[in-house]
């Protein structure tokens, strides 16, 4: 009957944690493969959504294009 419910959102963490650690990176860069898109989504209480993308343009680590949009949930 209370959402969220403490006792799930704490399930795994101990698990979870440790591998995001290792393994996620802002930007991956290596020899023929790396990051290319870079996605933040922001949602506040009100329901109000930014969507921000960040591509890499002819895969050239120096030109990005970046887009932004706006829009509020429906509820």
């Amino acid at each position: 009957s209370q959402l969220p419910d403490p006792a799930i959102e704490d399930q795994g963490k101990d698990y979870i944690r440790p591998i995001l650690s290792k393994y996620a990176a802002v930007c991956v860069r290596c020899p023929g493969y790396g990051t290319r898109t870079n996605t933040v989504v922001l949602i506040d209480s009100e329901g109000q959504v930014t969507f921000t993308e960040r591509n890499m343009i002819n895969a050239d680590v120096n030109q990005w294009k970046t887009s932004t949009y706006e829009f509020k949930l429906h509820t």
